[in-house]
Parts: structure tokens; C-alpha cells; sequence
């Protein structure tokens, strides 16, 4: 489909929204900026972006006027594919893009695409590291932080994207088609957003929808679904594996990450060398080594970034000791399997900060993997109470409530003892109390690195 002469709407003021406006107005495409908010201070949107000037900005709802206008809509993430407003544009043959569609249109060079329900961040991070270590061009955008639209103007055919692809961001593909994709995991999560599994399973699983049997595709052996979906998958399969030793593929053996292929297995790293904590994590590295692998990287440059990656900021990252307590922010465990894998990675008994958002989650699991390790669960925001009657359900009766963020790690460290950790990972969004996981984090080492000894 030819973009060049129609007119593109794009919904949602955010980094996502105002990256991919910048990117039409370069491009010469007759853009219009609509935000559903009413309220939105539009003077201060105009000075924060003076790219925008010149470009109209609509507000609150659209008119039939602009409709008849628009040809594509480009979709911000956080904006549901099944609004009123939404289905009537497709109602009338507009075509709905994401950012990544509209990223991939425009740019050049080859692809990366990481998605999954946990371990994107820290994955899409490591192989980006490694891509740098062999390759000139090289830009780590999408759900990272980084709009893959705003990467796009100065690609070449040189250039190698690494994009984390969240399930919001893949449900408006169309023709984008990485080199090498990679489903990390598939766990109930945005439920709310996906209405059910298997909406949520397809949309991870549509990272592959346009790739052939000349890309690759790197899948967890250990989920089922994944597993099944390999029989499926348009790509070459790669498997890694934590619990099986793999024929052809990634796996632990011991304390070492090995490589199954053509009947010889191979020495990738051996776990004590990296610094990065738990099982998850080395599932991570074994993901990224094999994205690395197949997209053409020798082993050796990427065994070299193995050795120096550390954690990427509010994954279970370390952040001081204070009277001997070690304080940990885990900030991106925003839902219960991905704040499972912060308490596993504890090897001390643990003060627990939980909760948040309500994304419609269940935390039975969360409350079972504490297996001992667990001192106190100290309860935030709008899920505090639902996640207190699970604890208490399971015989975890060590619950405590505040309101406040702050007053939660006061008491955490007024009640934790040398030796002990005290650790945010909530299970849950931020929303609500903060405007994002990064947000939450980061007032969590603030007021955390500002306490008395």
C-alpha cells in the first residue's frame, strides 16, 4: 500500500504518537494529530515539539469531516484496536497501522523483532549489545523506550534494527517481516486489553506472520504453546531450553549454556561468567545468542558482550546496602510470572513491595513461589487488597497495606535486618499511582538511596 498522497491520522499525543507525526511531516505526508483527551494543554504539546508546528491537532472526538479525509490511521500502543471510534474507521476502509507498520515502511536495513511476555527489555537489550559488537549501524528501538519511528529517517540498507514488539504494537501489523524473530514466553497478561488467551496468544505469535522459510525464529522449547506453534511457525525454528537437553538448539547442562548442532555440541558460557541473576536470565542469553547466531554474528563476538552485559535498569537491579539490607528494583516485574522470577533470583530472606494497576491478573502462582524466602508482603495501590486475600488463601498471612509509596519502604526498612533484601516487584502495572514501570523505579532508588543508616 502506497502512503505518499493520502492523508494519515495518527492517535495519541505520547513519545509513540508524536515519533511517528515527526516521521510523516519529514516524509511530506499530509498528517492530522488526534488525542481523545479534551483536556490536553495543547500550547504545551506545540512548545515541548516544535516539530509539530503547522500540523492541526484534534481533540476529544473526530468529525466525519477528517474521516472522509483519512486513509490510514496509525494506532499509538496504548490505544485499543477495538474502540468505537476504531471499528468505525475500518467500517469505512481506512486502513489501521501501528507505529512499527508505519516504522517499516519507511525504513531500511534488517530486523530483530523480541517479543514475549516477560524478558523482552533485558533480551532486546543484550542482542543489541551484541549487534553493536559486530555491526556499524545498529538502532535498539520499540517498547525499550525508544520509538522505532523516530530511527527511521537517516537507515540505510546497512542498518540492523533490534525492536522489542509488544502484543499492543503487533496487533496492527501488516507487512512488517523481521529477519529474525524470537516469542521468549507466553503467560496470561493485558487481559484486560486482549479479552482472552488466545487473542493474546496471536497476537505474540503474528511476529512471524511475515516472515519465510529463509528467516529464523527463536522459541522456548519449555512453553507448550510455543512448542506447539513451532509445527506452525513460517520461519526455521531455533529452540532454547532451561530444562532440556536439546538435540539441535540452546541449553543448560549443569552450569553451562551449550549449543546442539549438526551432532556436535558446543561450550557457549558458563553461567558464573555473566552478570546477569536466574534461571530466566540465562534464558534471556540463550534467546539473544541465538538471534545473534543465526542473524550472522560470529560465536566469539558474542560470547565477548556475554561476559561485560549487565542488567538493564529496574529489571531486579541491584541498587545499594544499607545496615547490611540490600535494596533491589525489579520495577518492570509487571505481572505475576515476571515478579516470580525477582523472587527466585533473591538468595536472602526478602521484603516484598506488591501491587498496583489491576491488569485482571491472578497471583496464586506469585503467592506460591515465595517458597520460604518471603518476610513480609508490603501491599500498594489498587490491587493491595485482592492480592492480600490470595496471600492470606494460601496460608501467607505476613500482609501489611499503605497508601503511600513511600511509607511502604519505610517500613520495609524499619523491619528488615541485616542480611535481609528488600525488593519492589509489584506483579502489577504502575498505573494509576505511576505514570509508568521506569517512573515507579526510579522514585523507588531515590527515596531508597536517601535513607538514614
Amino acid at each position: 500500500m502506497q502512503i505518499e498522497g493520502m492523508t494519515v491520522l495518527v492517535v495519541g499525543t505520547g513519545k509513540s504518537g508524536i515519533a511517528a507525526t515527526e516521521l510523516l511531516i519529514s516524509k511530506g505526508i499530509d498528517t492530522v494529530l488526534f488525542d481523545g483527551n479534551k483536556e490536553l494543554d495543547v500550547d504545551k504539546l506545540y512548545k515541548e515539539n516544535p516539530g509539530l508546528s503547522g500540523i492541526p491537532l484534534l481533540l476529544g472526538e473526530l468529525d466525519e469531516d477528517t474521516l472522509q479525509k483519512v486513509s490510514i490511521c496509525v494506532l499509538s500502543p496504548g490505544v485499543p484496536t477495538d474502540l468505537p471510534m476504531v471499528n468505525e474507521m475500518r467500517e469505512k476502509g481506512i486502513k489501521i497501522w501501528g507505529e512499527i507498520e508505519l516504522a517499516y515502511y519507511f525504513g531500511k536495513g534488517r530486523i530483530i523483532a523480541i517479543t514475549g511476555t516477560n524478558g523482552k527489555t533485558t533480551t532486546t537489550a543484550l542482542t543489541g549489545e551484541i549487534m553493536k559488537n559486530y555491526f556499524d549501524d545498529v538502532r535498539v528501538v520499540g517498547n525499550i523506550g525508544i520509538p522505532y519511528t523516530s530511527m527511521v529517517s537517516d537507515m540505510t540498507e546497512e542498518t540492523v534494527t533490534v525492536a522489542e514488539v509488544s502484543s499492543f504494537q503487533l496487533e496492527t501489523v501488516h507487512e512488517f517481516a523481521p529477519k529474525v524473530s524470537a516469542i521468549l514466553n507466553i503467560t496470561p497478561d493485558h487481559l484486560n486489553r486482549h479479552h482472552t488467551m488466545e487473542n493474546y496468544i496471536k497476537a505474540k505469535e503474528d511476529i512471524t506472520i511475515n516472515q519465510s522459510s529463509d528467516d529464523f525464529c527463536v522459541l522456548n522449547y519449555e512453553d507448550q504453546v510455543l512448542r506447539e506453534f513451532a509445527d506452525n511457525c513460517p520461519a526455521k525454528v531455533i529452540f532454547f531450553s532451561s530444562k532440556t537437553k536439546l538435540e539441535e538448539g540452546f541449553y543448560i547442562d549443569g552450569e553451562d549454556i551449550m549449543y546442539a548442532h549438526d551432532g556436535a555440541v558446543d561450550k557457549v558460557v558458563n553461567i558464573n561468567e555473566v552478570n546477569l541473576l536466574g534461571n530466566h536470565n540465562y534464558e534471556n542469553i540463550m534467546a539473544a545468542t541465538a538471534m545473534s547466531l543465526y542473524f550472522g554474528v560470529p560465536m566469539d563476538k558474542i560470547v565477548e558482550v556475554l561476559h561485560t552485559f549487565t542488567a538493564v535498569e529496574h529489571r531486579i537491579e541491584y541498587v545499594t546496602e544499607k545496615r547490611g539490607i540490600k535494596f533491589y528494583n525489579d520495577s518492570k516485574g509487571t505481572n505475576p510470572d515476571a515478579a516470580i522470577q525477582g523472587i527466585r533470583a533473591m538468595n536472602r530472606p526478602t521484603m516484598l513491595i506488591g501491587g498496583g494497576y489491576d491488569k485482571q491478573s491472578e497471583y496464586d502462582e506469585w503467592i506460591e513461589a515465595f517458597d520460604g524466602k518471603v518476610k513480609e508482603l508490603v501491599l500498594i495501590g489498587q490491587t493491595a487488597e485482592k492480592i492480600a486475600d490470595c496471600a492470606h488463601k494460601h496460608g501467607f498471612n505476613n500482609t501489611v497495606i499503605f497508601e503511600k509509596f513511600e511509607d511502604a519502604i519505610n517500613y520495609c526498612y524499619d523491619h528488615a535486618v541485616s542480611g535481609d533484601a528488600v525488593l519492589l516487584s509489584p506483579a502489577c502495572a504502575s498505573w494509576g499511582m505511576f505514570p509508568n514501570y521506569e517512573e515507579r523505579g526510579r522514585i523507588f532508588k531515590d527515596i531508597v538511596r536517601n535513607l538514614k543508616e
